[in-house]
Formats: structure tokens, sequence, C-alpha cells
């Protein structure tokens, strides 16, 4: 009688646990759109003599370069950016390869 009444039991959990799935009606369009940016390691004694004297320059010679960047953009234009630290302090620089200050 046990038996009967355990698999009664687990039929009827069984019954009420199926799933019901249905057709997804309006279907999502998933667009992932890829960044062409390329980002290049560049060692500092590497970098364009342009560039180095611009790191010179009163503005910014109190920060003291950590690490260089060659930057690739989608439409072929190329900058430099120059991670700097003073004390705490941290930031970057765009710089092109002519040794001007990219905005």
């Amino acid at each position: 009688m046990k038996k009967i009444i355990l698999s009664a039991a687990f039929l009827a959990v069984a019954g009420l646990t199926s799933v019901k799935a249905s057709e997804i009606k309006n279907p999502i369009e998933v667009i992932a759109y890829q960044d062409s940016t390329t980002k290049t390691p560049v060692e500092l004694k590497d970098l364009p003599e342009p560039v180095k004297e611009a790191l010179k320059a009163d503005t910014v010679k109190e920060w003291t370069p950590t690490a260089a960047f060659l930057v690739t953009n989608a439409d072929k234009t190329e900058y430099y950016l120059i991670n700097v630290k003073k004390g705490e302090e941290t930031g970057s620089l765009k710089i092109d390869k002519d040794g001007k200050v990219v905005q």
C-alpha cells in the first residue's frame, strides 16, 4: 500500500513540474560593435624624439612617465598614450608622433 501511495505522489509531483516551453514570438536582435582601436605597448626609450621632447616641456616635466602605448584608430590616425605619475597622482597624455598634445 505504501508503494502505491508513494508512486501516486511521485507521479503527481512529476506532473506538476513539467516544463511549458513556448516559441519566442518577437526575437531579439543582439548587435555587437567591435572597437577597431589597437593599443600596442612601446618602451619609453623607443619613443620618437619629438615625443620625448614634449615630455620635457615645462607643463609636464614634473610628471614621470611610467608606460607608453601606440594607439591606432580605425581611421588610421595614431598617437602615443603615455601614462604618467606625480607622487600619488596618476594620469595620461596623448601625444602625436610630431610631439603635439592631442585632445
